[in-house]
């Protein structure tokens, strides 16, 4: 497995404010890696120093010769001038200047929007939704195939069907990537490397060989171990200061190098106390009214249209203190729509709406219409005075801030200079002021780092009141909500009890409405047709074999490491490790033969 760049003690500032410093990684063939961290660590700004785009303050980027990197930014990259293309011409013009005959450019082009799902090649570009629009970036980047393809926030502006796509898009790729995300059911599945950035590390990141819940299960011992050897160092510089309080003379070498020992501890101790206080998170507590009313909304054969086409109905749907109900569908099926209606915003078109008396909503608005950008931080979070009441205590201004991250300098700075993510911990701020029966929260975690998001979960499932959620993130889908409603967005609604259930249903949907042609051929040769799931295991099976010898080699070079050459315990496990490895690839290339010769039948 070969090295595709290396850095080296690399380090980024911005203005005076540091983004990284001393940050020292490689990327290696054959490696799907997703970077996270806080807001602020310089992600972005990572990817375009890799990409070439951006210089260090300091460090060396080394490149494996004639490497090719493929870079998609957050911003669209279509611009006016290009509006009137069609989505044909754009993928043939990424193709340009790759030496390829004029023939591989239409194939490569033509199969490239079929996997992207585009139907109508010669569909103008500036009539693509925001989320057709980031799948041909995507794909502008991918039929390039590039060695590595650098992705940021790859999912935003996708619905959920978009990013289910993206999912199975990219596991089909034979190059490496990095991927910026804080989708992490996202990273769950496509990736085998987590790198977080985070000045919580002593090194400034951290890498974990593995998917997501591997990195959670390695961070989680790396923050134990952190946080015992602060205990340890604590306990031991306590009695070192106490021996140095009695004023030992330096008059042996023994007695000096015990003082210096002890001046290394206590520098130890407080790096150890840094690295570990940089773990906060934004403290997020909605309150509850703690009403007792049974039914806090009822709708009867609600129904609702828009521009002269139905949205959903009739629905019937009842929600009760504890409820959480999860509401998935396309941009434009009509989830907002549902949440102005619950929120009694909005009248439906037929049948019956009925809220509990005196219902208190506190509503969550995606688009963030609730902040005045003009005002400042401190008026934001506290309309008069400079204290807030919270769950019946009164908290100075200062400290209702640092709860939410903001350092005491920002609090005059008007919310029109601070982030998207920063925005939206005001706006949660605020909202957590409000007593609520019924939670409507409308994509919440937008621009919200992982940490953030973490705390928001806490906060949604211990909620005592009513709760809906929109949002693109499943991870938080899945564990918040205990039901699904799905909108189609042509008057159709269906119920399920999970995320897994719904996808199983969808792919389900797509299996019945695929063409039977295949099928009947196959039963002409007497075998059985791939089902839908097969088809995508087989697709991604060439993937998943590199990637299981990726991992053999990467276990291979351990045994040759001087370290254990002496530790026969350690040789051991390292070679069991090897065997299950290779027993891996073994299962592998069987599965693979056996959906192979099912797909292609026997040969004449």
């Amino acid at each position: 497995m070969s090295i595709l760049l290396s850095c080296q003690d690399l380090s980024k500032s911005f203005g005076a404010r540091p983004l990284f410093t001393g940050l020292s990684f490689g990327l290696l063939d054959g490696e799907r890696t997703g970077l996270i961290g806080p807001n602020g660590m310089g992600k972005s700004t990572l990817l375009k120093i890799l990409a070439g785009l951006e210089s260090p303050d300091h460090g060396t980027l080394s490149l494996r010769r004639s490497l090719r990197i493929g870079y998609l930014e957050q911003q669209d990259r279509f611009g006016p001038a290009r509006a009137g293309w069609s989505v044909r011409e754009e993928s043939i013009q990424a193709l340009q200047g790759l030496g390829l005959q004029d023939y591989e450019i239409d194939m490569r082009a033509d199969a490239g929007l079929a996997d992207a799902g585009f139907q109508y090649p010669n569909q103008q570009v500036g009539e693509l939704s925001g989320g057709w629009r980031k799948r041909l970036a995507i794909l502008a980047e991918v039929v390039r195939e590039p060695d590595l393809l650098l992705l940021d926030e790859p999912t935003n502006h996708l619905d959920l069907e978009g990013v289910l796509w993206l999912e199975r898009f990219l596991s089909g790729l034979k190059f490496s990537f990095l991927v910026v995300t804080h989708d992490r059911r996202f990273l769950e599945r496509v990736s085998n490397r987590v790198m977080e950035l985070n000045t919580r590390y002593p090194q400034g990141h951290f890498n974990s060989a593995g998917n997501y819940s591997r990195f959670l299960e390695n961070r989680e011992a790396l923050f134990s171990a952190q946080a015992a050897r602060e205990d340890s160092v604590r306990n031991i510089v306590r009695g070192e200061i106490a021996w140095l309080r009695r004023g030992p003379k330096a008059r042996t070498t023994k007695q000096q190098a015990r003082i210096d020992r002890a001046g290394e501890l206590i520098d130890e101790l407080s790096e150890l106390k840094y690295h570990n206080a940089q773990g906060r998170a934004a403290d997020i507590d909605f309150s509850s009214s703690d009403r007792r009313t049974k039914r806090l909304v009822e709708a009867s054969k609600i129904e609702k249209s828009m521009g002269g086409r139905k949205l959903f109905g009739p629905l019937d749907l009842t929600l009760r203190p504890g409820d959480k109900l999860g509401l998935i569908g396309k941009n434009g099926s009509g989830k907002s729509t549902l949440l102005k209606l619950l929120a009694g915003q909005l009248a439906p078109d037929s049948g019956e709406l009925q809220q509990a008396e005196g219902l208190q909503v506190v509503n969550f608005d995606q688009h963030r219409d609730q902040l005045d950008l003009s005002l400042s931080l401190h008026r934001a979070l506290c309309d008069n005075g400079d204290h807030v009441l919270y769950k019946g205590s009164r908290i100075h201004v200062r400290g209702w801030a640092s709860r939410f991250l903001f350092r005491q300098e920002q609090l005059d700075m008007p919310l029109s200079r601070l982030s998207g993510g920063e925005q939206a911990r005001v706006l949660i701020a605020r909202l957590m002021l409000r007593p609520a029966d019924l939670l409507l929260l409308d994509e919440p975690t937008n621009d919200l780092d992982l940490q953030s998001l973490e705390v928001l979960e806490s906060s949604m499932q211990e909620f005592s009141g009513a709760l809906v959620l929109v949002t693109h993130d499943r991870y938080l889908l899945d564990r918040v909500s205990r039901q699904i409603l799905a909108l189609d967005g042509r008057g159709q609604t269906c119920f399920f009890a999970d995320l897994s259930q719904w996808e199983n249903w969808k792919e389900a949907q797509e299996e019945a409405s695929s063409p039977p042609g295949r099928s009947a051929a196959a039963l002409e040769k007497g075998r059985p047709e791939l089902s839908a799931k097969e088809s995508k295991e087989l697709k991604n099976m060439e993937a998943g074999i590199r990637a299981a010898e990726a991992q053999a080699a990467a276990i291979r070079l351990t045994l040759d490491d001087p370290a254990v050459a002496t530790d026969a315990a350690e040789l051991i496990q390292r070679q069991r490790n090897l065997d299950a490895a290779c027993r891996k690839i073994d299962i592998l290339f069987k599965r693979w033969e056996e959906l192979e010769a099912r797909r292609t039948g026997p040969k004449e």
